[in-house]
């Protein structure tokens, strides 16, 4: 945290310290259970916002920075993303529309079909 700004590391999709899925979106995971795992790294870093300021203190998410781990030829990493966007935006409204990138990568780590990073506003 920096003033009012909060930023998270990258989030995996984790539940109970395991990994909820694994795999190359577009091969191993379909787009629709790699968009239901970027809402749960979403979860994941609103948790991590959670330890430096309350979650009920965001006025504003700034930035999604959505990675997406797809197999060779894989282009939509958006609709992944969206999984972390529409979480917001169904949260805060207007207020959860945030600037956001979506990238493709060769590998994320305990190979993670998706990773999640934040950055919010705080009061």
């Amino acid at each position: 945290r920096t003033g009012n700004i909060v930023f998270t590391a990258g989030q995996l999709p984790m539940v109970d310290g395991k990994i909820a899925g694994e795999g190359k979106v577009g091969s191993d995971i379909s787009v629709d259970d790699a968009k239901k795992l970027a809402e749960l790294c979403a979860l994941n870093a609103l948790a991590a916002v959670e330890l430096v300021a309350p979650v009920d203190s965001i006025v504003k998410v700034v930035r999604i920075v959505c990675y997406v781990n797809g197999a060779p030829g894989f282009t939509n990493q958006p609709a992944v993303a969206n999984g972390a966007s529409e979480l917001f935006m169904h949260i805060w409204g207007d207020a959860g529309v945030a600037a956001r990138s979506a990238l493709g990568v060769a590998d994320l780590p305990l190979n993670s079909p998706v990773e999640v990073e934040l950055t919010v506003e705080v009061q």
